[in-house]
């Protein structure tokens, strides 16, 4: 049967939201903190972070030296440069000094994980990626197993006549599963690479790169909050085969010839060429929207993850979602909105009628983060077909007063015919 009602919808008012990308319905997105930091001491946090690599001591020529690892200025920096002498590390010959910057924590797990960066302007690499750092055991009784790597941006920083020059220009990211088999032979089986084309070098400005690993089969990339990309991992061997906590990773290391050429001592010696600049990692967990996560949340192990109670990156902010509302049952309607709180406030919703008379009230809970919800009002007999109504909601601190304290507001007319 149809419905007796149907709604004309003005929208009166539209917030531009920055990253994380919009949550699902029911969910909203807290701060991870243990993968984020904004760089603006005079120090790396020692708490969340190695200035080397502990286990991996860099791609030859290339080694990963703590000297080249720097915070000042609101950025984390890692400098190339040509070493005095060559060193000889387990056979290996390293004459060029890189860097690498990673998690001590190695938990990370399904979330949004965005990095601000700039990269050096030359051909060692700006990167931003996870891995599992280890071997899991696979099904088979051979003694097979895996490891991942999830590589949210790897570039570098100018362009040159070798085969990964591409890797100067947008964004590249790619899901890597290593495989080792019966036969001890170790395999990538990697999904299709995404790639955003760009015509700035990354070396250019800063950009922001973001992955969404949403679940054990697919991310989704973002190149400067742009519409995304999606991936699905290789699933040839495992069904579910992103399915490890990993460890972050922000690298700048060198690449061999033919896929990407040497640094030259020109560049490296040039302070205004061999930086890259990392001015901020934020990551982020889904909770519930209406909870208010006084448990502590668990990761896949069980154990705790640190979540932040605030939202400092972002005002407080909230809007009706641009899309038509429904009548359900034509006996209610429904709100949808999403809302960014840097600590926990209140929402009030408000529905007035054409005489500015207040027909309908909601005061409900927004817990800190950035959350989406559907907001649902009973259509009882203060609402009259062939009628307009103004709703109006805002976002306030815990016990406001009134509107009049309010950070933000949203609103929008419909007509009920």
């Amino acid at each position: 049967m149809k419905s007796p009602y149907y709604l004309t919808l003005l929208l009166l008012s539209f917030i531009n939201y920055a990253q994380p990308p919009e949550p699902p319905v029911g969910k909203r997105w807290v701060v991870n903190e243990q993968y984020s930091d904004e760089f603006n001491g005079n120090k790396l946090d020692a708490s969340k972070w190695y200035d080397y690599h502990p286990t991996w001591k860099g791609r030859a020529p290339g080694l990963f030296m703590p000297s080249q690892v720097s915070v000042g200025d609101g950025y984390m920096m890692i400098q190339g440069k040509k070493m005095a002498k060559d060193t000889i590390v387990n056979g290996q010959t390293f004459n060029i000094a890189g860097g690498a910057v990673i998690s001590k924590n190695k938990e990370a797990y399904f979330g949004y994980y965005e990095c601000k960066f700039k990269a050096a302007k030359t051909t060692m690499s700006t990167t931003f990626w996870f891995s599992t750092g280890k071997s899991y055991k696979g099904d088979l009784p051979c003694g097979d197993n895996y490891g991942l790597e999830l590589d949210i941006q790897e570039c570098i920083g100018r362009v040159g006549d070798f085969k990964g020059d591409h890797f100067a220009n947008g964004m590249n990211s790619n899901g890597h599963y290593w495989y080792t088999g019966c036969d001890k032979k170790k395999q990538d089986l990697r999904a299709p690479q995404v790639k955003f084309r760009s015509d700035k070098l990354a070396s250019e400005d800063f950009n922001v790169y973001g992955g969404w690993w949403k679940d054990e089969n697919q991310v989704s990339f973002y190149y400067n909050n742009d519409a995304p990309k999606h991936m699905n991992f290789n699933s040839t061997i495992k069904e579910k085969s992103f399915d490890q906590p990993m460890q972050m990773n922000m690298v700048s290391e060198t690449y061999p010839y033919p896929w990407i050429e040497l640094p030259n001592d020109t560049e490296l010696a040039d302070p205004t060429k061999n930086t890259c600049y990392y001015d901020w990692v934020r990551s982020y967990i889904l909770v519930d929207v209406d909870s208010d996560y006084l448990d502590p949340f668990l990761n896949k192990k069980g154990s705790k993850t640190a979540i932040k109670k605030d939202f400092l990156m972002f005002d407080e902010a909230i809007r009706f979602i641009e899309k038509p509302m429904h009548i359900k049952n034509a006996k209610s309607i429904v709100f949808p909105i999403d809302f960014k709180a840097k600590t926990d406030r209140e929402i009030h919703l408000a529905v007035k009628n054409s005489a500015n008379k207040v027909i309908e009230n909601k005061v409900f809970p927004a817990y800190a983060g950035f959350g989406r919800k559907d907001v649902e009002l009973a259509l009882g007999t203060q609402f009259q077909a062939n009628e307009s109504y103004t709703v109006q909601i805002f976002i306030r601190p815990l016990k406001a007063a009134n509107d009049k304290e309010a950070f933000q507001s949203d609103a929008f007319i419909f007509k009920l015919n």
